[in-house]
């Protein structure tokens, strides 16, 4: 009988410590959305679309990586955009770095965006060879993926409608 309780207790201490708690460890101690934590580094909640499941943030370094409920693609205007499941990056105030997971279609190439920065009132989206400017009002709501913006509610009316126009 003694022999099952220390092995029952090895187990338990076992599974305990093996299965991880998934993004406890990165995630905020406040609970924050990823939403959130983007508005506390000064970027606006639709640079991500709708769909965020979970995040990892090291607010050390600040490396994250951001977890949607699968592939993500919408057109805005004339932009195809496609974000993987699993987006990883660096952030700081104002600027995402090192970004990956995240495409935009220009006429009928596509671009990994690398980099947004934040300068007052604009956002600047790179590609590396190349960079545009939008302004941040444009990001103030979060599309819809499949749908972007243009979506169809269940009376079949168009709802979440946003202009994406280039301030160039």
């Amino acid at each position: 009988m003694f022999r099952i309780a220390i092995v029952c207790s090895i187990l338990f201490f076992l599974v305990s410590f093996t299965i991880p708690v998934p993004f406890a460890a990165g995630k905020n101690t406040n609970s924050l959305t990823a939403y959130e934590v983007l508005q506390q580094y000064n970027f606006p909640d639709g640079l991500l679309p709708k769909g965020v499941v979970a995040y990892k943030l090291d607010s050390s370094t600040g490396k994250f990586k951001v977890y949607l409920n699968g592939t993500c693609t919408f057109k805005i205007q004339s932009y195809e955009l496609k974000y993987k499941s699993t987006i990883t990056g660096v952030i700081t105030k104002g600027k995402l770095s090192s970004l990956s997971g995240i495409k935009v279609k220009v006429l009928i190439l596509w671009f990994d965006i690398v980099k947004v920065t934040r300068e007052e009132g604009d956002l600047d989206f790179s590609v590396g060879i190349a960079s545009a400017d939008f302004p941040v009002s444009n990001f103030y709501e979060s599309p819809t993926c499949g749908c972007g913006f243009d979506c169809l509610d269940r009376n079949l009316t168009k709802i979440n409608y946003k202009p994406f126009v280039s301030s160039s």
